[in-house]
């Protein structure tokens, strides 16, 4: 039985869907050389012809002041169900876009694209060598258990592009 939480925090995160698609537009397309336009019929490349998959992660605007240099990543649910890490973990995904929606809740205020092979590859290294990466933390609703990796922990390559927030005058 999905929870009504789960279905409102849904359809907030699908309402800033087309912004984050014109984000990755940037990003996964390019514009063809000349020659390619001249003889090919080609204006646009998309990078990959195979799928790209790119999960998506949005926070509400309150968060974004404590939490803006920081990427959480569900690890356990109370009901069992697979999370994103485990998904992750499994090969499953290629970028994923994180981010923090406006005051109004219509726009993002800041966002970060990360490159989810680089991810893998640099959290598995810290399996293998007995560190555990991230932070454990708790959602006090007891909805679900994350892990929280600061941006610069991360390994170099994982952050594709970024849009930092504004830092607001004193």
């Amino acid at each position: 039985m999905t929870q009504p939480k789960f279905d409102q925090d849904f359809a907030w995160q699908r309402g800033l869907i087309p912004e984050i698609k014109r984000i990755l537009a940037n990003y996964l397309i390019c514009e063809a050389p000349a020659e390619e336009d001249m003889q090919h019929n080609t204006d646009l490349i998309v990078l990959r012809l195979d799928t790209v998959r790119v999960a998506c992660r949005m926070r509400r605007y309150g968060y974004l002041d404590r939490y803006a240099n920081e990427f959480t990543i569900r690890v356990s649910r109370p009901s069992g169900d697979k999370t994103e890490l485990a998904k992750i973990l499994e090969g499953w995904g290629d970028y994923v876009f994180y981010g923090f929606a406006s005051d109004d809740g219509s726009e993002l205020a800041s966002w970060m694209l990360g490159n989810l092979r680089v991810f893998r590859l640099w959290h598995h290294k810290q399996l293998w060598s007995g560190r555990r990466p991230g932070e454990a933390k708790n959602n006090r609703d007891g909805s679900s258990n994350f892990r929280a990796y600061d941006l610069a922990d991360l390994p170099e390559g994982f952050i594709v592009a970024r849009k930092a927030p504004l830092v607001r005058a004193a």
